[in-house]
C-alpha cells in the first residue's frame, strides 16, 4: 500500500464529516494549508468529501495524484448505532449466557429516575442462540465445540435475514480455540455472512463488556464496510490513489482495512482529531492542561488534555443524550470496552432545534436540523428554530452568508421561526427568545464540559479551553463564563480544526493480553514473553502501513486492580524488561493513580489483570502548528459594524466585525465579533483579544460571570 512514509513529496488531507458540515483540510509539502467547508450530504456522506476535495485540489493547483495520504474521521459508525440502521446481526454465545445483553452489569444510570428505560440490545433475542462448549477460566475444555449444533443454528439465523454474527464464547479471552474454530467453519458455509469474533476484537475478561463490544463491531459492520468501499472508489474515480486512514476513538490513525475489520474502534472517530491536534497546540504554547470544547452542527463535545496528553479511557458507553465515558455513571448505553479519547457528547450543535415541551418548558436539541434542510435561515424548508438561527437573531453571525460567502442566509427567517415557536408561544419577543435558546444550549455544553472535569476531580476555573469547531468559537465566551473559565483559545482553522488535528496524529494501534494473576506471583519472564509478541504484533501492523525504522515504536501498559476488585485502572509500564524493581515501580504508579482517582489508596495485594501494548507510526509529514501557513482566503471576513445583543434586557450595542487577518498581537477590547471562513469568534464586553505568534486568537475574560 503506498503511504506518505514513502514519497519525497506529496499533499495530505484531513476530512472530517459532522452532521451539518464537512470540513477538509488540504496540506501541502511546503506547509500550505488549504481549507473547505461543504454542506454534509447525508444521502451519501462520501459525495461531500468528494465535492470539497476536488474544490480544493483546483484552488491549491495540483493533480489528484499529488495526494499521497488522507486521515479520515467518520459519523457513519456512530450515526448507525444512534439511528438503529445497522446489520441484523446474530449472537453465538456459550449455551446458558444467551441473555447477556438484558443482565448487563443489572444498574441504572441514574437511581432514582423512574422514567428511564434500558437501551435496546442491538441484537434481539430470537437471533441470539446458544452452543454447546465450554472452556475453564484456566483455559481448559470442559466441553467440545459442538459443531453440528453450531452450523444448524447459524442456517436458522441466516434463513431469518441475519448478515453478521458476533461470536462471543465464555472465556474465550484465555483460550480462543472454540471462537476461531467456529469462525474458520462458519465462513467456508456461510460466505455471505460477516463475523464479528471477540477473541480478535476483545480479548479481555468480563463477558458482557465483551459481549457488548463484539456486537457493536458486528452491527456496524456492513455499514462501515460500505462507506469505506464507496468511498475509495469515488477518490479513484477522482483519480486518487492514496493511502486512506481512519481516525480511531483514542486519537490515532488506522488503515482502512483495520477501520474495516474492526469499526468499533472508531465509534469517536471525529471527535478525537480535534482533541489530538488541541494537544499539539496547548504544547506550543506551553499549556500542558486544558479543556478541549469542539461546537458542530448537531453536537457539542468536551474532552481534556493533561500534562500534555488527552485523557484516555478503556470503556466507553455510546448512548442518547450526554454520552460520557464516566468510571462512576454506567448502565445507560452500548458499552465499547475499547481505547477511547475520555470526550462526553451532548446534543446541542448550531443546528439543534427549540421546542417547547407539554409542559410549557424551552428545550434544545437533542434533535438537529442538519445539513437539510439545516436552520430556518437557510431558506431551505425549516420553519423551526435551532442555535444557529439564535444566533442570527442576535447578530453575532453575518447577515448576508455563511462558509465564507458559499452558504446564503436569510435573518428574517430566523425571527420568523423564534417568534412562531418560540416567542409567542412563551410571549416573549425575538431578542429575549433567541437569547433563551442561546443560554439553554451553553448550559447544556456547560454540562459536558463538567462531566469531564469536575466528574473527574478537576476544577475548570484552573484551567484554559481550546474552542473549535463550526460554533465553538461562537459560544465559547459564554460557555466559559458559566464555569468560571478566565482564558479562551480559538485556534487556527478552528472551525476545520478536527480535519487538521488528524494531520498531526500518528497512527495507533493497540494489543493486548489477558494475564490474570496476583502482581506478587507473576513470573518475570513469562511477562517479558507477552510484552515481545504483543511488540511483534504492533511492528508488524505498522510495517504493512509502511511505518518502520525510527518511525514505528511501541509503548507498554498494564491493567492493575486491588485483588477481589472487578474494574482495573491502567498504568504505564516503566520498561518491557520485567524484573522486580518493574513490577514495584507498577505497584507504586498504580497506588498513586488509584489514589489520585479515587481519593484514597490501599494496602490490599495486587492483580495483574492485563498487558497492553500500543504501537505508533509517525509520518514524516506529520502536520506542525507551529510551522504551517494558512491559505489567507481562509482569513478574510467582512470589516465594518453592526448590532448585536450580548445581554437578555439591554439594547443590542454597536460592535466592531473584523476579518480574522486583521487580528494582530496588540489586544482588542470588546465587543468583537471576527470573522473568518470556516468560523465566527465573539469577543463579548468585558473581553479583550489577541493573536499569537502561531495565529491562535487568545481571548482573556476580565469581566467576571453575571
Amino acid at each position: 500500500m503506498a503511504t506518505a512514509l514513502n514519497q519525497s513529496k506529496g499533499a495530505r488531507v484531513g476530512c472530517d464529516i459532522g452532521g451539518t458540515f464537512t470540513d477538509i483540510v488540504l496540506a501541502m509539502p511546503d506547509g500550505r494549508l488549504f481549507v473547505n467547508k461543504t454542506s454534509t450530504t447525508p444521502d451519501s456522506l462520501g459525495r461531500a468529501i468528494v465535492q470539497g476535495l476536488q474544490s480544493l485540489i483546483d484552488q491549491a493547483g495540483i493533480r489528484p495524484e499529488d495526494i499521497t495520504e488522507i486521515v479520515h474521521g467518520t459519523t457513519t459508525a456512530s450515526n448507525t448505532i444512534l439511528q438503529k440502521v445497522g446489520a441484523n446481526t446474530g449472537v453465538l454465545t456459550t449455551e446458558g449466557f444467551r441473555d447477556v445483553l438484558e443482565i448487563g452489569r443489572i444498574r441504572t444510570p441514574t437511581m432514582f429516575d423512574l422514567a428511564w428505560k434500558k437501551p435496546q440490545p442491538l441484537a434481539t433475542r430470537r437471533w441470539r442462540r446458544g452452543i454447546r462448549e465450554r472452556i475453564a477460566a484456566d483455559g481448559s475444555v470442559v466441553t467440545a465445540l459442538d459443531v453440528n449444533q453450531l452450523v444448524e443454528e447459524t442456517g436458522e439465523l441466516v434463513a431469518e435475514g441475519v448478515n453478521a454474527i458476533a461470536i462471543c464464547f465464555l472465556n474465550s479471552y484465555i483460550n480462543p480455540a472454540h471462537e476461531l474454530l467456529a469462525k474458520t467453519v462458519l465462513q467456508k458455509r456461510f460466505p455471505g455472512v460477516l463475523f464479528s469474533v471477540s477473541c480478535e476484537v476483545l480479548p479481555e475478561i468480563k463477558e458482557y463488556e465483551r459481549t457488548s463490544t463484539t456486537v457493536v463491531n458486528a452491527y456496524i459492520l456492513p455499514a462501515m464496510r460500505t462507506y469505506l468501499a464507496r468511498l475509495r472508489e469515488d477518490l479513484q474515480a477522482m483519480g486518487i490513489q492514496a493511502s486512506l486512514q481512519v481516525m480511531a476513538s483514542n486519537g490515532g490513525m488506522m488503515g482502512i482495512g483495520a477501520a474495516s475489520d474492526k469499526p468499533v474502534f472508531a465509534v469517536a472517530s471525529g471527535p478525537a482529531g480535534g482533541v489530538a491536534g488541541a494537544a499539539r497546540i496547548g504544547a506550543l504554547g506551553g499549556n500542558d492542561d486544558m479543556i478541549v470544547f469542539d461546537m458542530g452542527g448537531t453536537t457539542a463535545k468536551a474532552a481534556i488534555v493533561v500534562k500534555g496528553q488527552p485523557s484516555l479511557t478503556n470503556e466507553y458507553e455510546f448512548r442518547d443524550g450526554i454520552s460520557a465515558p464516566s468510571r462512576f455513571v454506567k448502565g445507560g448505553g452500548y458499552v465499547l470496552k475499547v481505547p477511547a479519547i475520555d470526550i462526553a457528547e451532548v446534543g446541542a450543535g448550531g443546528g439543534s432545534i427549540a421546542w417547547i415541551d407539554a409542559g410549557g418548558l424551552l428545550c434544545v436539541g437533542p434533535e438537529s436540523a442538519g445539513a437539510a434542510p439545516g436552520p430556518a435561515c437557510y431558506g431551505k424548508g425549516n420553519d423551526r428554530p435551532t442555535v444557529t438561527d439564535a444566533n442570527m437573531a442576535l447578530g453575532y453571525l453575518n447577515p448576508q452568508a455563511l462558509a465564507g460567502g458559499s452558504l446564503p442566509v436569510e435573518p428574517a427567517l430566523s425571527a420568523r421561526a423564534i417568534d412562531r415557536h418560540v416567542g409567542g408561544p412563551l410571549k416573549m419577543d425575538t431578542l429575549a427568545a433567541a437569547h433563551g435558546i442561546r443560554h439553554l444550549a451553553n448550559v447544556s455544553m456547560a454540562r459536558a464540559i463538567r462531566a469531564v472535569t469536575v466528574e473527574r476531580g478537576l476544577d475548570p476555573r484552573d484551567m484554559s479551553m481550546i474552542a473549535f469547531g463550526g460554533g465553538g468559537p461562537l459560544h465559547a465566551v459564554a460557555v466559559a463564563r458559566i464555569l468560571g473559565i478566565r482564558r479562551v483559545l480559538a485556534p487556527i482553522m478552528a472551525g476545520v480544526f478536527c480535519s487538521a488535528g488528524m494531520l498531526s496524529a500518528d497512527a495507533e494501534h493497540n494489543f493486548v493480553k489477558a494475564v490474570l494473576r496476583p502482581l506478587d506471583a507473576c513470573v518475570h519472564g513469562d511477562l517479558a514473553r507477552i510484552l515481545g509478541t504483543l511488540d511483534d504484533q504492533g511492528y508488524t501492523v505498522l510495517s504493512g502501513e509502511g511505518y518502520r525504522g525510527s518511525a514505528a515504536r511501541v509503548s507498554h501498559y498494564a491493567d492493575v486492580r486491588y485483588l477481589g476488585q472487578s474494574s482495573e485502572l491502567t498504568v504505564p509500564l516503566r520498561s518491557a524488561a520485567v524484573d522486580g524493581e518493574v513490577l514495584a515501580q507498577l505497584a507504586a504508579d498504580f497506588n498513586a493513580l488509584y489514589q489520585q482517582t479515587f481519593g484514597y489508596s490501599s494496602e490490599e495485594p495486587l492483580e495483574l489483570v492485563n498487558l497492553r501494548v500500543s504501537a505508533h507510526g509517525t509520518s514524516p509529514h506529520r502536520l506542525d502548528f507551529g510551522q504551517c501557513r494558512v491559505d489567507t482566503s481562509a482569513l478574510q471576513g467582512t470589516e465594518g459594524k453592526r448590532q448585536v445583543s450580548f445581554a437578555p434586557g439591554e439594547a443590542p450595542r454597536t460592535t466592531r466585525v473584523m476579518p480574522r487577518a486583521g487580528v494582530g498581537t496588540e489586544r482588542i477590547a470588546g465587543p468583537l465579533v471576527i470573522e473568518s471562513y470556516d468560523t465566527t469568534i465573539v469577543v463579548p464586553p468585558g473581553c479583550f483579544a489577541h493573536a499569537d505568534a502561531i495565529g491562535n486568537i487568545i481571548i482573556d475574560i476580565e469581566e467576571a460571570s453575571a
